[in-house]
């Protein structure tokens, strides 16, 4: 099996829809930090698992410089937004989204 890592920063903002008060319900930005991982038993036509730059331009075309509340039709939290990584990259079993340092929120496929 072979296994790579993509790390990518973004600058993106989001207010949390919650069931109790907090400062997250108001919209504010992050540099987020987001870790894809991709495995394949098998190397594609260019002997990758896959390629960097394209995870990296797929993440933040999609993201980058963006509310986050008018990208999704889910409330965007780093868990919602790990999850929506793995199952959108190619080859993509987990990913990490870290929102601030010693906040991270991690979906990884079973």
């Amino acid at each position: 099996m072979y296994y790579t890592k993509k790390t990518i920063e973004i600058s993106a903002s989001h207010c949390l829809k919650l069931n109790y008060e907090s400062k997250c319900q108001h919209l504010h930005g992050h540099n987020w930090i987001i870790t894809v991982y991709c495995k394949s038993d098998k190397l594609d036509e260019n002997g990758m698992v896959a390629d960097f730059s394209v995870i990296s331009q797929q993440i933040k075309q999609r993201l980058d410089h963006k509310n986050l509340n008018e990208v999704f039709d889910f409330n965007p939290t780093a868990e919602n937004i790990a999850r929506w990584i793995v199952e959108n990259m190619p080859n993509c079993y987990k990913a990490e989204v870290q929102e601030s340092q010693g906040n991270t929120a991690c979906y990884e496929r079973d």
